[in-house]
């Protein structure tokens, strides 16, 4: 903790992060006890500006939270009309029949939404109910208390000096203390990381796993387009050298969500998720959809996928990790937002049940026990907790059959056939050297269905201002130059889908290491995926980063 001197303000219960785990838990504490004190900080310029996710939503956690929503006018539009999975090669597809699909991939009774547009309506139903909302807050320190407790949290720190130093208009920011600290970061959060380490809460468990997903939102000819339509593509442009596939989404206004995954655990130094994904979109099923269109929005982030064997205890002294932090989505599926949803619901309650009882700063083991054991939660995770590791080892064709097996027999019987596989390495150690693989030869963007990282980010909106520390922090400045170079080839250069890391080389100069922060999406995929680990991704200044409109 800092010596800086700062003022503080006390609540029952101080939340990290305006994501759907955070403003569930907001708002089902004041359902539960009007009287509660509860503070919600965001790092975004608003409420849903940094939420970026597929998505089609399960409504399970909405209807148990707000059993009204549609009375209410919740932004769930466009309920899912028809759903189709394919295994495509570099021409053409094969479909995979809904018939053999297990049950739990139907996607009925689902919707397609911006879950940045449902953060924010939830965000108006959580300051109706009294909730303190503040957005452009970042959180950048914990608080402890005396006895080692999470007690709170630094936020609204700004007008710092590009060393670190406070500059001319500093403002310390304030401490935020509360009974209990929830963090609702999503993947990989600064604050969770710190938790996490300080108190040994992946002990015992897996290595978590990821994968980083990417976005556009495109507006396309009103001939082609299918208000409800959902395809999932696994295969090309991918095949051998990573694990990953891509989603199709026709939302209303004429507009389709259309994002590629790719898990994060591949070999080749010299892949580029994001140049795959460029690649993918000149699939003919894809590209005859785009074509006329125009791209109106991207974005990227990383997503939990390490599964039931890789979810963290989610307790600490003072704290409890909700949503993504703890690694709640059901990879086959590609759904997190209602685990998310109902993590934040029933940590509220633990909260508040414990706050009634005179307690504060202990662990809210109510709430872990109901992750970890036979919950809503539980039921959705423990039958696919195979498939991630099924798809890792036997690779498309291999893992698609084996995993559905495991899927089909662990939803019917409860029993799964494989047992429970483990995750054995990090996705960082999974990393190849260079000298193992070929660099691999990208098609140049056509600037109509592909386009270069840097073009695209523009499409984000992001801002970052250009005075104040990098929140991307290397532990060794030499690393790059001198490890991640000769042996990897410096895959920062390409696993960045923002193209923040650059090794530049001028003539009769050393190599150097440049890092674009202004160009940051946030998306976490550094901190995961350096060979070296070391890069430490924190937060920048409240309100700073990507403004997403409706991803």
């Amino acid at each position: 903790m800092s010596d800086i001197e700062r003022e503080s303000m006390e609540y029952d219960v101080v939340i990290v992060g305006a994501g759907p785990s955070g403003l569930s838990a907001a708002i089902r504490l004041k359902q539960i006890n009007p009287d509660l004190s509860v503070v919600l900080l965001e790092k975004g310029s608003e409420v849903g500006a940094h939420i970026l996710s597929g998505a089609i939503l399960d409504p399970v956690g909405l209807n148990q939270l707000i059993p009204d929503w549609k009375e209410k006018g919740a932004p769930l539009n466009t309920p899912v009309a028809d759903d189709k999975f394919y295994i495509i090669g570099a021409a053409g597809g094969m479909r995979i029949p809904n018939s053999v699909m297990p049950r739990l991939m139907n996607n009925h009774g689902n919707y397609i939404v911006s879950m940045g547009n449902v953060c924010r309506w939830l965000a108006e139903q959580a300051e109706e109910l009294g909730v303190e909302v503040f957005p452009g807050m970042a959180c950048s320190e914990l608080v402890y208390g005396e006895n080692g407790e999470v007690k709170g949290v630094v936020a609204g720190e700004f007008g710092k000096n590009p060393d670190g130093t406070p500059g001319d208009g500093y403002e310390p920011g304030m401490e935020l203390h509360g009974k209990y600290v929830f963090l609702g970061e999503g993947v990989r959060g600064s604050l969770t990381k710190e938790v996490m380490a300080k108190y040994g809460l992946q002990n015992g468990k897996c290595p978590q796993k990821f994968g980083i997903g990417m976005k556009e939102i495109w507006e396309i000819d009103p001939a082609k387009h299918k208000p409800g339509h959902v395809m999932h593509t696994m295969g090309w442009p991918l095949g051998k050298n990573a694990g990953g596939g891509s989603f199709v989404y026709h939302l209303e206004n004429n507009q389709v969500y259309v994002g590629f995954v790719v898990h994060l655990n591949y070999e080749n130094p010299y892949l580029s998720p994001y140049q795959e994904f460029q690649r993918f979109k000149h699939h003919p099923m894809i590209e005859d959809l785009l074509k006329g269109g125009k791209r109106v929005a991207y974005g990227a982030r990383a997503i939990s996928e390490g599964g039931w064997q890789s979810m963290p205890k989610a307790v600490a002294p003072g704290a409890a990790v909700l949503g993504c932090g703890v690694g709640l989505v059901n990879v086959p599926r590609i759904k997190g937002n209602h685990n998310a949803m109902l993590s934040g619901i029933e940590a509220a309650e633990a909260a508040a049940a414990a706050i009634a009882e005179g307690r504060s700063g202990d662990e809210l083991t109510a709430y872990d026990d109901y992750i970890h054991e036979d919950g809503p939660i539980a039921r959705d995770l423990k039958p696919v907790r195979n498939v991630k590791p099924l798809w890792s080892h036997y690779g498309i064709v291999g893992g698609v059959i084996l995993g559905g097996i495991d899927m089909w027999v662990g939803s019917l019987t409860g029993w799964n056939p494989f047992g429970t596989l483990k995750h054995r390495m990090s996705d960082a150690e999974h990393t190849g050297k260079a000298e193992e693989y070929k660099p691999i030869d990208y098609p140049k963007p056509d600037g109509k269905i592909s386009f270069d990282r840097l073009t695209n980010v523009s499409f984000s909106m992001t801002n970052h201002e250009e005075s104040q520390p990098s929140h991307l922090q290397l532990k060794d400045p030499e690393i790059p130059i001198k490890v991640n170079l000769p042996e990897y080839a410096e895959p920062a250069q390409r696993y960045c889908p923002a193209g923040v890391y650059e090794v530049v080389e001028e003539k009769d100069e050393a190599p150097r290491f440049v890092i674009n922060f202004q160009n940051c999406v946030h998306c976490k995929t550094c901190d995961i995926k350096d060979p070296s680990q070391n890069i430490h991704w924190t937060v920048p200044q409240g309100g700073d980063g990507p403004n997403y409109p409706n991803m």
